[in-house]
């Protein structure tokens, strides 16, 4: 798939900027395929930190930019493993209806006896094909096929894996379960006559519950996954036993919180008068924000209070040990009024400035406090459980 020439290249320029290449590459080297290159050593930029394991494979090639920005990180796609080391006790075989990059595929076909890989642009099965064997799996086949024609003649599997795609003919986002393709709501029904676990993953910017509605009693397990406290992810399982109860997981690198859906209910509040007495303060990971799982964290953690209906921060006493998101020592409380602010933020002229449930911007809350961004202290931006708006200047711990 690569010449020699250009595989020369691709070693010797690798670490350089990819546009300084493109302006200054010499065009007339005999059997140089420049974009290919390009595209060669970019993919590779991005697999260092993205897909380490794959960066660090000799041979692989890589798709141009759109196939590289949608694929699953390494740390996404380990996180799918454990799911399915812990949902799929027998694991046969697996089915990946939209192979794309074959990034998920490379990682989940491991943990099978036989996997098969179906995608219905020829490009993307030539290449999976090729970077499989460059991985040493054996153990798998490529199919080119488009996902609901597979789908009708495919023989029963242990799982069936789909990542519909996100983007409209005209290469619009989308975010709709039913724009996206293959549209896994009306498949529903024959994915599950064909795999007893089916494993989907969606687009982060979806509600969660309205997809569990959607499903109709067919969704047993929701995972939101973030890296690096970035939401990537949102997993949905489904499966043949219906429940109205569903797991609810949200995982961030190394931290994870679940609860089921009828645990799902409002934390409790910190009264006003009881700020001034506390000590520190968290920010939950993106996951907990995203699950809304603010009861299930107090579960775990009883000694956090949350300082209003919708501020969604915490506050302590006593420090709470693992945390699973930003935590922060007080250093002060107070208002938006003048003197309170004179007050509060004496001798501070820089500060990450974060609002949280307040009517001011992030932005706009430094200018009006004339601060410089950056530097050890933090201040916060929220609403108490009275309706104040109050300032909470802080250092992260």
């Amino acid at each position: 798939m690569v010449n020699e020439a250009t595989r020369e290249y691709i070693e010797a320029h690798r670490t350089q900027d990819v546009r300084d290449l493109a302006l200054h590459a010499r065009r007339d080297d005999p059997g140089l395929d420049l974009p290919l290159a390009l595209d060669q050593i970019a993919g590779w930029q991005t697999a260092r930190t993205k897909l380490p394991d794959w960066a660090a494979c000799d041979g692989i090639v890589y798709p141009p930019h759109l196939p590289m920005e949608q694929c699953s990180s390494q740390a996404a796609a380990e996180v799918k493993m454990q799911l399915v080391r812990e949902l799929v006790p027998e694991r046969t075989s697996l089915v990946d209806l939209t192979g794309g990059f074959g990034v998920d595929f490379s990682y989940l076909s491991r943990l099978f006896d036989h996997a098969v890989y179906v995608e219905r642009q020829k490009r993307l099965c030539d290449l999976a094909a090729h970077n499989l064997r460059a991985l040493g799996l054996v153990s798998v086949q490529v199919v080119h096929a488009d996902a609901v024609d597979y789908l009708q003649t495919m023989d029963p599997a242990s799982m069936i894996y789909l990542d519909p795609a996100r983007r409209d003919a005209a290469g619009a986002r989308t975010y709709a379960i039913a724009d996206c393709t293959p549209d896994v709501l009306a498949l529903r029904d024959d994915l599950l006559a064909k795999a007893p676990t089916v494993l989907v993953k969606l687009s982060p910017m979806l509600d969660w519950r309205r997809t569990v509605e959607e499903f109709d009693g067919t969704v047993s397990h929701v995972v939101v996954v973030s890296v690096g406290n970035e939401c990537k992810e949102l997993l949905v399982v489904l499966g043949r036993v219906r429940t109205d109860d569903p797991l609810i997981v949200a995982v961030n690198d190394g931290d994870r919180l679940e609860f089921r859906l009828s645990e799902d209910r409002h934390p409790r509040i910190l009264p006003a008068g009881e700020l001034p007495s506390m000590q520190y303060l968290y920010e939950p990971n993106a996951s907990i924000m995203k699950t809304g799982a603010f009861a299930a964290l107090q579960e775990h953690m009883p000694q956090l209070a949350q300082l209003g209906a919708n501020s969604h921060l915490f506050a302590s006493v006593e420090a709470v040990e693992g945390f699973p998101g930003r935590a922060f020592a007080i250093e002060g409380i107070g208002t938006l009024n003048k003197k309170d602010v004179r007050r509060l933020l004496a001798g501070v002229g820089q500060a990450n400035v974060a609002v949280r449930n307040f009517p001011l911007t992030a932005q706009q809350l430094r200018q009006r406090l004339k601060l410089k961004d950056g530097g050890e202290t933090t201040v916060y931006g929220t609403t108490d459980a009275e309706g104040a708006h109050i300032l909470v200047r802080c250092r992260r711990l």
